[in-house]
């Protein structure tokens, strides 16, 4: 590390070490000819071409409204109630325990403030310092109206203390959400032993399972989950459709108000040809969920594999046992996530980056932070994260690529001597 450069200076010295790659490689300027390595799945999803083709007709025919008394529209709503049922089975719940929405976020937005408006006046929730915006932002939200928010720390594995979480729970508790897998790093809770905690205690529980499903099996007949939230843009299914499950028997306040749809529990004209291309995606998932813990599994730990052994000071984030099949998160110390994405993007990679610097803002992943990765690796880290559309070549050829692009930034690097 340079002796020259103060830890006050080191926002400064990263900043600059972006710019410096900036300059030193074209690296905005690639041949729009070349093969796109999608490695970003934890953020969004192909369409599956099955899926595609299952929503179509519904925005040409088929788009009359489902809720129409007449045939037209009845045809519609009966697709929607197929959908329903093939969502369903993924889940292991029945179809009348599935709400849709328009995301993940819409979801978890529902379930906490429902949680609240039918608890009385319960005015504590309880989560975890790793969960998604859509969770945090909405707590913090209802912190700032009075209510009490307890957010468990993780320890540097990213792995939830249930006791501690048991701890916090009381008599004014009126909801505990916690993910069911993270986002950046891919660990998963012990969901199904915190749901049990947490009904022993009379208490709502909602877990986000926006990365979970899909990728691991779920069985909601088997669980005291009360409420889960899933989206489907990140199984393959287009953007822009979600679901909300709410177990049978669990009170629901509607967070969106208006029309009849959703049995009422949800109002607006529902995305038809979203709710469709969501329910063949489902199909699929449970048909070739195997495929997730193998294949892509494989492709995961031989890319993890070669970067950790080409790559010196590098290492993995998270529990590297309990964590979804597709995602591995690595920090490279003493450079930039930005300019790492930067010189990736020069080859067609695609990947992110565990540091939120956009907009000037050069403070890490929330995440990483509650993890206590140290400053010269959290800003370094990317998150890898693949699916059945990945290929061994591809795994090979970004393997091949890190240890040239790592290399090339620790010379541009304020934080390693020349």
């Amino acid at each position: 590390m340079d002796p020259s450069l103060r830890w006050d200076d080191k926002d400064a010295g990263m900043t600059k070490c972006v710019k410096d790659v900036e300059k030193a490689v074209k690296v905005n300027y690639r041949d729009s000819n070349m093969k796109t390595i999608y490695m970003d799945n934890n953020a969004t999803t192909k369409v599956a071409d099955e899926v595609r083709e299952a929503s179509l007709p519904f925005f040409s025919e088929l788009y009359g409204n489902p809720s129409s008394m007449h045939t037209f529209g009845g045809q519609v709503g009966h697709s929607i109630r197929i959908a329903r049922e093939q969502i369903a089975s993924l889940l292991g719940c029945g179809s009348d325990e599935i709400i849709f929405t328009s995301c993940g976020t819409e979801s978890d937005n529902t379930a906490i403030k429902s949680a609240l408006a039918t608890s009385g006046n319960k005015r504590k929730i309880v989560t975890s310092r790793v969960e998604h915006p859509g969770i945090l932002s909405t707590c913090r939200e209802f912190e700032h109206h009075g209510y009490n928010i307890v957010e468990i720390p993780v320890d540097k594995k990213g792995r939830i203390d249930v006791n501690e979480l048991e701890e916090a729970i009381d008599d004014d508790t009126a909801v505990v959400s916690i993910m069911y897998a993270n986002n950046e790093t891919g660990v998963v809770f012990p969901i199904e032993r915190i749901a049990e905690m947490v009904k022993s205690k009379g208490v709502l529980f909602h877990t986000d399972a926006v990365q979970a499903v899909g990728k691991i099996p779920l069985d909601m007949s088997k669980s005291n989950i009360d409420m889960l939230s899933l989206s489907g843009h990140k199984f393959h299914a287009p953007k822009g459709v979600g679901v909300l499950y709410v177990r049978k028997g669990t009170r629901l306040a509607p967070f969106m108000l208006g029309g009849h749809q959703e049995s009422g529990k949800r109002a607006g004209t529902e995305n038809v040809p979203g709710i469709v291309a969501m329910g063949k995606a489902c199909e699929l998932a449970k048909d070739i969920i195997g495929e997730e813990n193998t294949c892509v599994k494989e492709m995961r730990d031989a890319l993890e594999t070669a970067i950790l052994k080409d790559c010196v000071d590098s290492f993995v984030n998270g529990d590297t046992e309990n964590r979804l099949p597709n995602t591995t998160n690595i920090s490279f110390e003493y450079i930039e996530g930005e300019a790492i994405l930067l010189m990736m993007n020069k080859y067609g990679i695609c990947a992110s980056s565990g540091s939120a610097c956009t907009s000037g803002s050069l403070e890490p992943s929330h995440v990483l932070r509650a993890m206590g990765v140290p400053f010269t690796a959290a800003h370094g880290s990317i998150r890898f994260s693949l699916s059945r559309y990945n290929t061994m070549a591809e795994v090979e050829f970004v393997a091949d690529k890190m240890p040239e692009i790592v290399n090339q930034l620790r010379q541009l690097s304020p934080f390693v001597k020349g």
